[in-house]
Order: structure tokens, then C-alpha cells, then sequence
């Protein structure tokens, strides 16, 4: 699934190209916030080397390696953008590829690109203002609700029970209810596991507009900067966050 009516290669680009723009001018040695010790040469250099494997991936050839550098940063994503791009555009979407979940269509890695260059576009402005809570009033990122809810819609039906398989999390003790309120969709945190109990009743329902839901998944807002709305046990979203429920 993608965000309705939108056509991820496109948006892809239009994402890839301000990412670009922004390391043209960035201090790469800010820190990047939410992301550890991550500077932002790593943070570049990082999604420079995702694309050129996604390429890979999608396009079922072997991965030329990189190499360890030193690169020129804007360079190199400029280089690795483009050969994502192009290589998704030539194998087009029902192409068989290598996706994070076996064998399936090209489209895959057109979704997942988007929203692996929409949160680490997010990284990159927060590093450059100092803050990831002043991303939204002073370089907001000009993509609509439904892109931001496609990017929660990712996290629950496909991260989440995949990082349960492949045993790097444990099973959610409690699922979560998941509103994003200005686009009328909802989730539940927990409920595409292996095995779980669809009778099981959510322990709390966090309700926010679908960005906020989707920084928070990806750990880049707290729920206190992103002013969730919580009703139920907030415990059960604390212990859901505090899991390794993205890679």
C-alpha cells in the first residue's frame, strides 16, 4: 500500500531533491537530533548508502560497494539518488524484487524509499535548526497528511511484526490503537504480529495528526513534543516505544 493517490516516484525525487539541497549547505558536523552520536556526515553518508542498496534490492543484482570514503557528502548522495531513481523508474513497479519481506513487486522499495528519505529529510532540517521540534513551524517538509499516515501505515503492518520475527523485539505485552486525526485513519500497534489474539482490546488509543504519529513511531518527537493525545494506560505506549519496534 502507498499513500492514496500519490505517485511515489515522483514524490521520491521531489524528496531526494531537497534532501540534496540541504546537504549542499549544511554544517555536517552538526548533531543530529533523536539519532545518538550521529553527525550529520552520518546521516548523509547513511542515506547515500540505503538508496544505492534499495537499487540493488529492487533490481536483484549484486551491490557494488561504496567504499569507506572520504567522499564528497552531496556528491555522493547526489550520485546514489540518482541511480535509485533511475533504477526504480527502469525496473517499473510489478518488476520481482528482493524486498524486506521476500520476494515481491518493485513497488515496494518506491514506498519504502519515500518514507526512508522523509524521516531522514526531517533529521537532516532538525540537525540544521538545532532542534526536531522546530522542524514543523520553521522548515516544515511540504508533503500532505496522507504521505505521513502511508509512513505510520509502514511501521505497524510491516516493521513492527517484522522486527518480531526476526527476534529483535518481543511480542507487545499490550497493543496500542493508533488515530491520525486529520485524516481519519486508524491502527493498531500490535495487531499484525504472528499469532496475535484479534479479540485483544488496545490498552490505550493515542490520537494526533498522522506526522506527529509517525515521528513518534520513529522516535523522533516524544509524545510531549508532539502532544498526542493519550486516553487509557500511556504505559503501554511508553512500553511500545521503548521497543525496537523500527529497525
Amino acid at each position: 500500500m502507498s499513500a492514496p493517490g500519490v505517485d511515489d516516484l515522483p514524490l521520491l525525487g521531489r524528496l531526494q531533491a531537497a534532501f540534496l539541497d540541504g546537504t549542499r549547505t549544511a554544517d555536517l558536523s552538526a548533531r543530529v537530533p533523536a539519532c545518538g552520536r550521529w553527525r550529520t556526515r552520518n546521516l548523509v553518508e547513511h542515506l547515500a548508502r540505503i538508496h544505492h542498496w534499495a537499487a540493488a534490492q529492487a533490481s536483484r543484482t549484486r551491490e557494488t560497494p561504496l567504499g569507506r570514503g572520504p567522499f564528497d557528502l552531496p556528491e555522493l548522495y547526489e550520485r546514489c539518488a540518482r541511480e535509485l531513481l533511475e533504477t526504480l523508474d527502469a525496473v517499473g513497479p510489478d518488476a520481482e524484487s528482493s524486498t524486506l519481506v521476500g520476494r515481491g513487486p518493485a513497488r515496494f522499495w518506491r514506498r519504502r524509499q519515500v518514507h526512508e528519505t522523509l524521516v531522514h529529510l526531517h533529521d537532516l532540517r532538525a540537525a540544521a535548526l538545532g532542534s526536531a521540534e522546530a522542524v514543523a513551524a520553521e522548515h516544515p517538509i511540504d508533503v500532505g497528511p496522507e504521505v505521513w499516515a502511508d509512513t505510520v501505515d509502514e511501521v505497524v503492518t510491516m516493521f513492527q511484526p517484522r522486527q518480531v520475527r526476526l527476534g529483535r523485539t518481543e511480542p507487545l505485552a499490550r497493543t496500542v490503537a493508533l488515530t491520525a486525526t486529520d485524516v481519519g485513519t486508524s491502527w493498531v500497534l500490535g495487531a499484525h504480529e504472528d499469532g496475535r489474539d484479534a479479540s485483544q482490546a488496545p490498552a490505550a488509543t493515542v490520537a494526533a495528526p498522522a506526522r506527529e504519529l509517525a515521528l513518534v513511531l520513529w522516535r523522533r518527537l516524544t509524545p510531549e513534543q508532539s502532544r498526542v493525545v493519550v486516553d487509557g494506560d500511556r504505559s503501554a505506549l511508553d512500553h511500545a516505544l521503548a521497543a525496537r519496534i523500527t529497525p
